[in-house]
């Protein structure tokens, strides 16, 4: 079983979301994270998703991304070439015998005290996967009241950016294609190659061949 990171740019419009989750819902892969928001375009959210996959080729499943209208660009992001972090929000007992302890274990792992209560404090921090889990492993013996974790957000390392080509918006010819199954459904975006090309050459081709 293999995890992956991918970013998608999506056109920020109602309902976009769900039929992103349920692609992967139908196809049986297991989303471990999800998550959502802006970016620098104000008609444009990314969603950065980590899946794992097991007898489904990812491949597969990036394809049938790039059939959706709203779907603009599709990266997958290698973790040695890309900045992955988590927010972690933890609640933890906390009373005048462990308080100290508890302060010491936050500042080691440079997480912040954001509420303090006389029994409990509630901690901040992000890192990547292993810290958070990390930090979770030292502040379970002291007792974890509740937490909440974000889902990942990823961008690649360098001076790139994944929109460093224009995005180019859905036509009405392809909304019509998409409903009607016609020819540019199958083909009407193109992915990026970020740290790992989510499509193979002849799909490229196509793209190519298709927008001149």
């Amino acid at each position: 079983m293999s995890r992956h990171t991918l970013s998608v740019l999506v056109e920020n419009k109602p309902g976009v979301l769900t039929r992103v989750a349920g692609l992967f819902a139908r196809r049986d892969f297991n989303i471990e994270s999800l998550a959502v928001g802006p970016t620098e375009h104000e008609d444009v959210s990314r969603i950065t998703l980590v899946v794992t996959v097991e007898d489904h080729p990812l491949e597969q499943v990036t394809k049938q991304l790039n059939k959706l209208v709203n779907v603009l660009k599709i990266v997958e992001l290698d973790p040695a070439a890309s900045v992955q972090r988590e927010l972690l929000l933890v609640k933890v007992r906390c009373d005048q015998e462990t308080r100290a302890e508890v302060l010491a274990t936050v500042q080691l792992f440079r997480a912040k005290i954001v509420d303090v209560a006389t029994d409990a404090v509630t901690v901040e921090a992000t890192g990547d996967r292993e810290k958070i889990e990390a930090l979770l492993r030292v502040l379970e013996p002291f007792g974890v009241k509740e937490l909440v974790q974000s889902g990942m957000v990823a961008i690649g390392r360098g001076s790139r950016s994944i929109a460093d080509r224009p995005l180019r918006p859905a036509t009405p010819e392809d909304v019509r294609a998409h409903h009607e199954g016609g020819p540019h459904g199958s083909h009407s975006h193109s992915a990026s190659n970020g740290a790992r090309d989510t499509h193979n050459r002849t799909h490229r081709k196509q793209v190519s061949d298709h927008h001149g």
